[in-house]
């Protein structure tokens, strides 16, 4: 499927893969989970206007606060921002689209489905109740039993595997597609925003991705990772908060990226210190990784350790205070105009400084100990994070009229922009007053009374702003005056050079900033060849950009039409929300009975709807997903770009890269857990659970298989279509040996041993977090290979067909993966096998 159905069809808006299509999807479901989380939080400010009230038991109450910040955090700051993201990132840098189309859309129905699971956990026994950080032992199944526990946690799986795809995608996008003339330092502030926070992204949710399927292990499969005495609830915080901090960062940078762009704006100035508030950006995205363990102060982490923290977290606030400075020396300099996308941007900051104010009192580890687990955190934390996010409101305001083509109400705007800051401040002022009262707890002093009673009523006026709002924008759809292309006297980005709305694939003409400003180049496309840039007479010219020989190398499809339209993303998503559906309850309703031999395992089935899911779930994914890998989708390259740092790497091969140095940190995470438990247990006290034989003969099996796929892709470059499947069927032949000596390995373990996940026979000298720790590891490496074995196959089947011939590329994206997960074995076979 490729062409796209009108925008008044719902089937444009499950198929669709432009990125303009998806901002709005994703627009309109981040303010769909905007209201449902600013329901719970208003019946938790319910709950608070009496001490004495009960309107919430202390069960619904957790529950509430839980569910409140998974979806404000998760589900709502991010994915509105990424809105904008989506519809003119694209834009902004003068590309046709994302690099990954279909994958740009399977992010967002991973996002839409994940959203979805988190509701149903509502209705599968009770959500999760531990607090949106989730803090072990409190997530694992003795201390929150319900099977929507599990769901809940599945849902942000879900949601992270979403995020990482539209990480790879804007990170390939933006290094790979822009325009020609516009080098790195000449992108859009906006542009500048999502790149650093998409690098953030990709490290920080790889660590949540891996957290997360640690507690997904111990709670469906039983293992005992944070359940641990041997520091399974510090390994959570560690793993937590590395992702944790970082995320401050990347829910407040494309908020201080629409701020950047609209302080320039309108002010009508170029922003001053551009080059260092850039470097104070980068500054930042890497000093968010160094500063985690400053919400752990109140651990048993040694004195030096914390008082390193306390110096990487105050020595952060650096870079921050010269952004600070850039924004408001800009509005000096120029002549503000006081609109409403400006008011919000300008409120945003205002916020957001009380906000980092109040923060630096906790990064004191003196006063953290007293401020630490009280309202004055929660304060802190809505102005830093909400505060900040409300420019993305400014955001909305400002690029309305290019959506729609139609200009909102000025006044109303003004309005929604009072009502909104003086509630705002009310809210969460209101707290720091009462910073006394301890957080989580819907019983206090009630001394602290008048000021939560303060703090209800200003949230329920705050609620009333937003619809304003949506009356607002509502009601200018419909009938409000016509905006033009460019309502604005000084906005300069690429996305104002375009009808309002802009078109279908987004440019009259090749979009250029070779002379210094932007134009629009209309190439010369001869037969029998992709497009060649040509002079101001139209005569072809082969100076600057990618050669002309590249583009034929690299690209055999240059004359096909661009596809815009897929079902596969959709489905694939669905497919996998039944499947993790179905694994919420599996462990409830499934019991295996391993008896003493493997001829003696049986299956207990309690109720066989979660079962089935499963199983249903899991068939419709590999379908979909060979569904995904056989359609005919074009995606077209940006023929001439910017591309540095990556010049001369092709676009998919570029995403490869992203997405494997995301899984290096998954796997980072798992082995550093594995290294941190053991010290805690006592480095000496533990020896190998398996053989080392098993493992070494695996270590040369996956040694070997790595350079059958180079002999697979020497085939494919010479055109052998005997040699391509003779060698990618001893590449699949070999992985099939690893995982038969795997099995036999697990087997002796299990049956002979009696270890397996938390379960250890008398007489071993294992502990269970040690077989956990063994077991999940080595599991989800042996996925990762069985993953390799069902592409392998793929590419067996389309070889077998003609396929690779002439491009061989899959085959080298392959065995970019593939050798991959044999440098992993590599480090997993002494850490397991030898030590």
């Amino acid at each position: 499927m490729s062409e796209l159905p009108p925008t008044t069809s719902v089937k444009r808006w499950l198929v669709t893969t432009n990125h303009k299509d998806i901002g709005i999807l994703y627009a309109i479901t981040a303010l769909f989970f905007l209201l449902f989380g600013g329901v719970l939080a208003l019946l938790i400010r319910l709950q608070l206007w009496d001490p004495a009230n009960h309107i919430l038991s202390g069960l619904a109450y957790n529950e509430a606060v839980t569910a409140h910040g998974l979806v404000m955090v998760f589900w709502f700051l991010s994915p509105f921002a990424f809105a904008f993201a989506n519809y003119f990132v694209p834009l902004q840098i003068g590309a046709d689209d994302l690099a990954f189309p279909r994958l740009n859309a399977l992010s967002y129905w991973m996002y839409l489905f994940s959203g979805v699971l988190l509701g149903i956990s509502f209705f599968q026994g009770g959500t999760l109740d531990a607090g949106w950080t989730m803090y072990a032992p409190l997530n694992v199944p003795m201390y929150t039993p319900s099977i929507g526990s599990t769901g809940a946690v599945l849902a942000l799986f879900m949601f992270v595997v979403g995020v990482t795809a539209s990480t790879v995608n804007f990170l390939t996008s933006i290094h790979h597609s822009r325009a020609e003339g516009m080098g790195i330092m000449d992108m859009p502030m906006f542009t500048w925003s999502i790149l650093a926070t998409v690098w953030m992204m990709l490290f920080a949710f790889a660590a949540l991705l891996a957290v997360g399927l640690i507690l997904a292990s111990d709670r469906i499969l039983g293992s005992v990772y944070f359940s641990a005495t041997e520091g399974g609830s510090l390994l959570w915080g560690h793993l937590f908060w590395f992702f944790g901090h970082p995320e401050v960062y990347i829910v407040f940078f494309p908020a201080l990226g629409v701020m950047l762009e609209l302080f320039q704006t309108f002010s009508g100035r170029r922003l001053v210190g551009r080059k260092w508030v850039i470097i104070a950006i980068c500054l930042i995205s890497v000093q968010s990784f160094l500063v985690w363990m400053h919400h752990m102060f109140l651990t048993t982490i040694n004195l030096e350790i914390k008082t390193l923290m306390m110096a990487t977290t105050i020595g952060i606030s650096l870079p921050f205070d010269l952004l600070v400075f850039a924004l408001i020396y800009t509005l000096i300099k120029g002549r503000v105009q006081f609109t409403t996308p400006f008011l919000f941007a300008f409120g945003a900051l205002l916020l957001f400084i009380l906000g980092g104010i109040t923060g630096v009192f906790l990064g004191a580890i003196v006063l953290d100990y007293e401020f630490r687990g009280t309202y004055w955190v929660v304060a802190h934390f809505h102005y830093v994070m909400f505060g900040g996010a409300t420019a993305l409101f400014g955001g909305a305001y400002y690029w309305f009229p290019k959506v729609t083509g139609k200009m909102y109400d000025e006044f109303l705007g003004k309005v929604h922009f009072v009502i909104f800051f003086i509630s705002f401040n009310l809210v969460y002022f209101s707290m720091f007053l009462a910073w006394e009262t301890p957080r989580r707890v819907f019983e206090y002093n009630p001394a602290f009374q008048g000021m939560h009673q303060a703090g209800t009523i200003g949230a329920f006026v705050l609620g009333f702003s937003f619809f304003i709002m949506f009356y607002n924008f509502a009601k200018s759809y419909v009938s409000g005056p016509d905006a033009g292309d460019n309502p604005w006297d000084y906005s300069r980005t690429a996305e104002w050079a375009v009808s309002s709305p802009p078109p279908l694939e987004n440019w009259p003409n090749r979009p250029s900033y070779a002379s210094g400003k932007l134009e629009f180049v209309k190439d010369y496309v001869p037969d029998g060849g992709p497009a060649v840039k040509t002079d101001e007479n139209g005569d072809a010219v082969t100076d600057g950009g990618d050669s002309h020989s590249d583009h034929i190398r690299e690209y055999p499809y240059w004359d096909k039409h661009p596809s815009h339209a897929s079902i596969w993303p959709f489905a694939l998503s669905l497919a996998t929300g039944i499947m993790l559906l179905g694994l919420s309850g599996f462990n409830e309703s499934t019991e295996f009975i391993f008896g003493n031999a493997i001829t003696e395992l049986s299956v207990a089935i309690s109720n066989p709807i979660y079962p089935a899911l499963t199983v249903i779930g899991l068939l419709a994914l590999v379908g979909t997903g060979v569904k995904w890998g056989l359609e005919d989708f074009y995606a077209p390259p940006s023929e001439f770009a910017e591309r540095w740092p990556f010049n001369g790497v092709e676009k998919v091969k570029l995403g490869m890269w992203f997405f494997l140095a995301s899984d290096v940190i998954v796997f980072g995470a798992f082995i550093s857990a594995a290294v941190f438990i053991r010290y805690n247990a006592g480095w000496g006290t533990w020896t190998p659970i398996p053989d080392s034989l098993p493992g070494l003969i695996n270590t040369f099996v996956l040694l070997t298989s790595s350079f059958t796929v180079i002999l697979a892709l020497v085939a494919a470059h010479r055109k052998s279509r005997k040699g391509l499947l003779a060698t990618l069927g001893a590449t699949t032949l070999l992985g099939f040996t690893f995982l038969g000596v795997k099995a036999w390995e697990w087997w002796t373990k299990i049956y002979v041993d009696g270890v397996f996940l938390s379960t250890v026979a008398e007489g071993n000298p294992y502990s269970p977090v040690q077989a956990s720790v063994y077991f999940v590891t080595t599991g989800l490496h042996a996925i990762h290979v069985i993953g390799g074995l069902l592409i392998a196959g793929f590419l067996m089947y389309r070889a077998y067909h003609g396929a690779y011939m002439e491009d061989e590329r899959p085959v080298e994206y392959f065995g970019l993966y593939w050798h991959f997960v044999d440098i992993v074995w590599v480090f997993l076979f002494p850490l397991f096998y030898l030590f």
